[in-house]
């Protein structure tokens, strides 16, 4: 693991102009659209490449495994990267291993072969989740909280309109090949404006006074709230998209009505989360968005364990609305660091060991669903979670920053 400081030469090189800013506005924008790809598009036509790739439940199941696991072992590599080509060629590496992945899985006739080419895309779309945060404290210190929910929105927009369009996609052109090959063209326009903003990067320039290596990093307590936050939100994010369709069909609800439920917890978040700015402005530096996350999503999981089929779109809806914590975790990133340097580094560390921490969410919950044979257990559990995104969640709301809390304090 390469813990090695990450550092910046200056907070906005790229955007002296409005019209800069613009450009960068969008670059981030469409870099953000493109880190679901891979792993929205392969759900829905899964059972096509499973019968054409001859591909057994067991691969199945690791090839659903492969994002959360990517996530946290290239997450936390990604700080060697940055430091070394700058973000903005990181942007681009990203684009690059995410249309070269998802174009060439799209060829294989070979199930393995498959694997690793997701493998290349995911790869990508780990270096693109850390590097979001700092690219918007980079160039955007004075609209974190905005740029950072339109790019949250941006997410949950590209994981969506990649669920739904794949389909129609392989319908039109011939076949689940060419649906999942579709949006590797979509990389390749997402990459076009950071190709032009290379020769003005925001390059890693080490320098004694803005070293923030990780094991340092890791000293600092807001950073371990950080990243329980991020972790505890995440876990009943993967478990929620993976479970829960299956919880309300086996409390007796369709398998149609059991999807719809699901794009509605999804649908519910995009609004959510492009209102989060003026939330946070609402709220300052007090915890109520916290709280308010962990009771929306206490209450949505408390309302499946006791009434799944009596209001099953109130508590889809509610668990959407508490799905907001996510943006509000990676906006905190940047609003609780002074300098680049300090976003990186800890964003590297927030979503590289929070991803590791969260791959439990989805596993313990089908453990411990096999072991009891009921989901009262499981869903006790997520309702737990809930509590401890709102300790963790005041912890980080405080006006408290990361590079004071290691006696730094240095700004860009």
């Amino acid at each position: 693991m390469d813990d090695g400081p990450v550092t910046s030469s200056s907070p906005s090189p790229t955007a002296p102009t409005a019209g800069g800013r613009w450009l960068v506005g969008t670059a981030i924008i469409l870099l953000a659209v493109n880190l679901r790809a891979a792993v929205g598009s392969i759900g829905v036509v899964l059972g096509s490449v499973r019968d054409d790739l001859t591909m057994s439940a067991t691969v199945a199941g690791v090839l659903t495994t492969l994002p959360v696991v990517c996530f946290a072992v290239f997450g936390v590599g990604t700080a060697g990267l940055v430091r070394r080509a700058g973000l903005h060629r990181a942007a681009a590496a990203v684009l690059v291993l995410a249309a070269t992945g998802i174009a060439t899985r799209s060829l294989v006739d070979d199930k393995l072969v498959f694997l690793l080419c997701s493998v290349v895309a995911l790869a990508g779309a780990a270096v693109g989740n850390v590097i979001l945060p700092p690219l918007v404290k980079a160039h955007f210190p004075d609209r974190v909280p905005l740029v950072s929910s339109l790019y949250g929105a941006a997410l949950m927009a590209g994981a969506s309109t990649t669920s739904v369009a794949t389909v129609p996609l392989a319908d039109a052109l011939g076949g689940w090949r060419q649906g999942l090959a579709a949006w590797a063209v979509l990389a390749v326009v997402a990459l076009l404006p950071w190709l032009v903003m290379l020769r003005q990067d925001v390059h890693a320039a080490p320098s004694p006074h803005q070293r923030l290596p990780l094991a340092l990093v890791l000293r600092s307590p807001l950073a371990w709230a950080m990243l329980l936050l991020f972790a505890a939100q995440s876990a009943a994010a993967y478990a929620q998209f993976g479970w829960f369709a299956e919880i309300m069909t086996d409390a007796g609800i369709s398998d149609g009505a059991a999807g719809a439920l699901l794009a509605l917890i999804s649908a519910v978040g995009i609004p959510l989360t492009l209102s989060l700015p003026w939330l946070m402005r609402l709220t300052g530096d007090r915890p109520y968005l916290a709280w308010g996350f962990a009771v929306l999503t206490a209450t949505g999981w408390l309302g499946v364990l006791l009434a799944p089929t009596t209001m099953p779109w109130l508590w889809a809806a509610l668990l959407g609305a508490g799905g907001g914590a996510f943006t509000w975790s990676l906006t905190m990133i940047a609003r609780r660091t002074r300098t680049t340097a300090g976003t990186a580094s800890l964003s590297v560390t927030t979503q590289g060991f929070g991803y590791l921490l969260a791959g439990l969410g989805p596993f313990g919950v089908g453990a411990l669903h096999d072991a009891t044979g009921s989901w009262t257990a499981p869903l006790v559990c997520l309702i737990a979670l809930a509590g401890v995104i709102a300790v963790t969640g005041t912890i980080v709301a405080r006006p408290v920053m990361l590079e004071d809390t290691l006696g730094l304090e240095h700004r860009d």
